[in-house]
């Protein structure tokens, strides 16, 4: 079959959608249009509000309907059930002049019901297929409950550990991100690779990824939620855009506009971004939208003097979608009339958003995604259980293992499980989880109890607060710690301290804990820490020196089976960090793709006039891409397949990867390159690929990559792409720290 044939179909089909827009719009009150674009929070009958609300009055339901019946909401996030969403959509459908559909959004950022490790966790893995799976889980069953559009995936970097949103991201390094972006909006909606990235999205399962924040936003100040970005256009290009770019190559026809600025431009007044790099350098032709009332605070930014203007500068830079403020509903219609806000703008806006509604299918099947069996059924089913304890089994990143104290033998040991975390519900899920149960979660005490059997030695002691010293709680803990063989030390974050708006000066464990871990240390007794976190945490003192470490993030609904598959060894450690740990607090943000400076620290002890601490090295303790297996992986020197790389040509770089331990392992193989001579500097290290290699004991494998002339391009000195002849420096090893190099040369003339 002719090309031409196989295209012919996806032009009909854009054909007939772009008719039926533009009669729509054609028919549309300015008011309609409006309402399109306005994005507001759901109510239900239920709601608290009510209770003041006077005989006769309409409840905040009602007032809802009556709403989009009129016309003025055209999408409404943050509200589930299958029957709330008919009510929804039939006023929109069947009750509506026009008869357009409701989009109806939500946050499920890390799970809908069934909560999954948090993002940041998953990216431990190393493994975007795992991270597509977990998002295809969600988007079924999140759709099942009348949801078309998810406000996910963060694709923010994140290098500075104490900003708290990095728990929502893939971490510091932009190859991971870009692959996590991607990987998690083929699985929002259920793109095969194959096809067009949209083919599937009307399906009933399949929903609207939406990655956010655009851009920059990881970059605060301070690690200061909200805060500036002051961020150079090249670091913006080379370090925050590349995970949206990938996003958007995958699929994604939403973004989400940040509530920060750079350069004294508030994102959602920053038209050069919105319009002009989105619109006209990328050709992005789906939906911005604002971020929780981000047109409003435009006023308290400084850059507008009122609600009026503020809708005027964000509409005209670029923001198409107004969530929750309703000042688009407001204002947008009068602004039109007086000649300051184009006709032409708004339909260009209101054409954005009824294609993605068309594209959703939400005009030929509006209530495909609305079907109350479905949603019994697919909630919480056997297999997304089973998907949650493999995702949060290969996000535990194993720090230390001082005399293979792991992993720890069943009904052989008395365990002391010592700590604020050792039981109970809380703190299991971590933040942004709208719609969990989290009595459904499986603490740390009920996954051991239940990987040991009835005849469990195993005494639980909480010892502290997460915050606040318990009365008579160490002496418990240390009498505790005392009768047993073994301490398993349940220690970190609380929910509370990680997310939005929970930025953290001291990234260490809180000093309640501290203490009782020191005070562990004195009894003697071999102390795994199991480290719950949101974020890269400063080891120190006891926690630090334990004798084995696991990184447990926040691991959500099979959080106590997980860990205890890995302590007692049915699951091998195969996590790997997507952030550097630091020494100190002082040390962020830390990031292993720094640059060089003319004064670079010199290995040994301290030295003046040098990019070098006083009282520490600048290293981190745990270098990004770390982790420890129950098996040891002996790395060969890197060969390749030639000592130089034309302009056409390709480079195989591979080594052989040997287990030399007695127990299998999943090891993470990273290629990294460094440019020794650029026209701009250039970091010390890049990640390039990496590969998940499977090695019974004794095994042992090759693994090769591919380079070609576009893995080593940068931006030069006029931020145009280029890629210069010159000597690269090339590492194959198990983490961005160490490793044996290799190197060749780039032939050609710079483009």
């Amino acid at each position: 079959m002719p090309p031409a044939a196989l295209a012919a179909p996806a032009a009909d089909d854009e054909a007939r959608i772009a008719s039926r827009i533009e009669s729509l719009i054609a028919r549309m009150t300015l008011e309609e249009k409006a309402g399109q674009l306005t994005l507001v929070a759901a109510v239900r009958e239920d709601e608290e509000s009510d209770r003041d609300r006077k005989p006769g009055e309409p409840t905040a339901m009602q007032r809802q309907l009556a709403e989009i019946r009129e016309g003025r909401i055209g999408a409404v996030f943050n509200g589930i059930g299958a029957d709330w969403a008919r009510k929804l959509q039939r006023a929109a459908v069947e009750e509506s002049r026009l008869g357009i559909p409701v989009l109806i959004s939500v946050d499920a950022i890390h799970g809908f019901h069934t909560i999954f490790p948090v993002p940041l966790a998953e990216a431990a893995s190393w493994d975007p297929n795992l991270a597509e799976r977990v998002a295809r889980a969600v988007a079924i069953e999140a759709s099942a409950a009348g949801v078309a559009w998810n406000l996910a995936p963060n694709v923010d970097i994140a290098r500075d550990a104490r900003w708290g949103r990095g728990v929502e991201g893939a971490g510091e390094d932009v190859l991971l991100g870009q692959r996590f972006a991607a990987a998690r909006v083929r699985g929002y909606q259920k793109s095969d690779g194959k096809s067009a990235a949209d083919a599937h999205l009307s399906d009933r399962d399949a929903m609207l990824a939406t990655p956010k924040h655009f851009a920059g936003y990881g970059a605060a100040e301070g690690g200061l939620d909200y805060n500036v970005a002051e961020l150079s256009e090249r670091t913006l290009r080379e370090v925050y855009l590349p995970p949206f770019k990938a996003a958007f190559d995958a699929g994604a026809l939403a973004v989400m506009a940040g509530f920060h600025e750079i350069g004294g431009v508030p994102m959602m007044a920053n038209r050069q971004l919105l319009t002009h790099l989105l619109r006209d350098e990328w050709k992005f032709d789906g939906i911005v939208v604002s971020d929780y009332a981000a047109d409003h605070e435009l006023v308290v930014h400084g850059v507008a003097k009122n609600d009026r203007e503020a809708v005027k500068i964000a509409f005209m830079a670029g923001v198409d979608v107004s969530m929750t403020s309703r000042l688009y509903q407001q204002y947008l219609p009068d602004l039109v009339r007086a000649g300051e806000v184009p006709m032409a703008r708004v339909d260009e806006a209101v054409r954005r958003m009824l294609r993605v509604k068309m594209k959703l299918g939400l005009f030929d099947k509006p209530y495909e995604r609305m079907d109350a069996r479905r949603e019994r059924t697919l909630n919480h089913t056997r297999q997304t259980r089973a998907l949650a304890r493999e995702a949060a089994q290969r996000s535990i990143v194993m720090l230390r293992n001082d005399r293979s104290l792991l992993p720890l033998g069943k009904g052989k040991q008395r365990i002391a499980l010592i700590g604020p975390f050792a039981s109970g519900p809380d703190h299991l899920n971590g933040p942004w989880t709208v719609f969990d149960d989290r009595r459904d979660a499986v603490s740390v005490e009920a996954g051991l109890r239940a990987a040991l059997g009835r005849d469990a030695q195993l005494s639980v002691t909480q010892g502290s607060g997460i915050d606040s010293v318990l009365p008579g709680g160490i002496e418990a803990a240390v009498s505790a710690a005392q009768n047993a063989d073994v301490v398993i030390l349940a220690i970190g974050e609380s929910e509370a301290m990680t997310g939005e708006a929970q930025s953290r000066t001291e990234v260490v464990v809180p000093p309640a804990q501290q203490a009782l871990a020191e005070a562990i240390k004195v009894t003697g007794r071999p102390t795994v820490v199991l480290l719950r976190t949101g974020r890269a945490l400063a080891l120190e003192g006891a926690v630090r020196d334990a004798d084995a470490i696991l990184v447990t993030w926040f691991l959500a609904a099979e959080t106590g089976n997980a860990i205890a598959d890995v302590l007692f060894g049915d699951v091998s450690p195969s996590g790997r960090l997507p952030v550097s740990f630091p020494q100190r607090p002082g040390q962020v943000p830390i990031y292993y793709a720094r640059k060089n400076t003319g004064r670079p620290p010199p290995p040994g002890p301290f030295q003046e006039y040098t990019a070098r601490y006083r009282d520490i090295s600048v290293d981190p303790l745990y270098a990004f891409g770390f982790g420890l297996s129950y098996s040891t992986v002996e790395y060969g020197k890197p060969e390749l397949s030639t000592a130089t790389l034309g302009p056409n040509g390709t480079l195989t770089a591979s080594v052989m990867l040997r287990n030399i331990g007695k127990r299998a392992v999943d090891e993470v193989a990273q290629l990294y390159l460094r440019d020794r001579v650029g026209s701009v500097t250039r970091p010390l290290r890049e990640l390039k690929n990496f590969e998940r290699v499977k090695l019974a004991p004794g095994e042992s494998k090759r693994v090769s990559f591919t380079l070609r002339r576009e893995d080593l391009v940068f931006l030069g000195p006029d931020l145009k792409p280029v890629s210069e002849p010159g000597d690269y420096d090339l590492w194959i090893a198990p983490s961005s720290s160490g490793g044996i190099a290799a190197s060749f040369e780039l032939l050609g003339s710079a483009e």
